[in-house]
């Protein structure tokens, strides 16, 4: 065994003592009689090893051993700096993690962390994703990974713009399809409640209509279909019905009857129309709520 595994194997030792961490000058005390470059040595054959982790408490460098289900994927080739970030950036995932939260957890100089990031960037080992929750933020996350959905929005998003036509027609199909199941239950000569089962159908049976009728220019999947049978349900043109496997069937229910002018206007579910008189705080000149209706 060379005298740098020994050195390697005794701040080993070290650092299971403290499982919280180690830093420079526990490494100093207890390794009196090794010289300062071999210490240097080991610790960053430690290090690119993945034995040790690298973290930062204030401006102190700490050494703690890595725990051995937590595999990091850092390159060996980077510095004890860009390890410490990408390790941080590795941890947030496909979600990322917002630059404040690297700063925070990494204690590093708003200058200096951006120095890293920058970096890390141009050696494609992190990239910068704009999330649809907020457009004038960006997350950073490792750059071979696929943003989460929470992030790009999904099916509905293109560019941080939100598809409103995409999803109305997509909604107008779904419910297209619910009707057309529910016009072939009925004309079957069978009775209401099996009228009414056979009026049913699946996110799968959704998604191979619109899949087949190819309106669609990105690929969708039974999530995404089932997010707009939900705005359907919403809209209360269909309904749910649970099922003892835990999914849910969708069938297309009859329009309800329009509701009444009355209830309409917002007279008809105002909590405090009892209070409102022709003067006073409360009057018909000065509702906002009638004003936005009106127009």
């Amino acid at each position: 065994m060379d005298e740098i595994a020994q050195i390697g194997f005794q701040i080993i030792a070290l650092a299971k003592d403290k499982p919280e961490g180690i830093n420079n000058d526990d490494l100093a005390e207890s390794l009196q009689s090794v010289p300062p470059e071999q210490r240097v040595q080991a610790l960053n054959k430690l290090l690119q090893e993945a034995v040790l982790e690298i973290l930062k408490k204030g401006n102190t460098l700490i050494y703690r051993l890595k725990d051995p289900g937590k595999k990091s994927s850092a390159p060996k080739d980077i510095d004890n700096e860009e390890r410490v970030i990408y390790n941080i950036v590795e941890e947030g995932g496909n979600k990322g993690i917002w630059i404040r939260d690297i700063r925070v957890k990494s204690n590093l100089v708003m200058t200096q962390l951006n120095k890293v990031l920058k970096q890390l960037e141009n050696k494609k080992l992190i990239k910068a994703v704009k999330s649809v929750n907020a457009s004038k933020k960006k997350v950073y996350m490792l750059y071979n990974l696929e943003p989460d959905r929470s992030i790009t929005g999904g099916a509905w998003y293109q560019d941080q713009d939100f598809e409103a036509e995409f999803v109305d027609v997509l909604n107008q199909q779904c419910l297209r399809f619910l009707r057309q199941k529910r016009e072939v239950a009925k004309g079957s000569g069978e009775g209401p409640l099996a009228v009414q089962k056979l009026s049913e159908c699946s996110v799968a049976d959704v998604h191979r209509f619109i899949s087949d009728l190819g309106i669609s220019k990105i690929s969708l999947d039974e999530d995404d279909l089932e997010t707009i049978l939900k705005t359907v349900v919403y809209d209360g043109k269909a309904e749910r019905v649970a099922q003892i496997s835990g999914g849910f069937l969708y069938r297309a229910i009859e329009t309800p009857i329009a509701a009444p002018g009355l209830v309409q206007m917002p007279c008809g579910i105002c909590p405090v129309v009892k209070n409102c008189a022709d003067c006073g705080e409360i009057t018909p000149q000065l509702c906002t709520y009638i004003s936005e209706w009106l127009d």
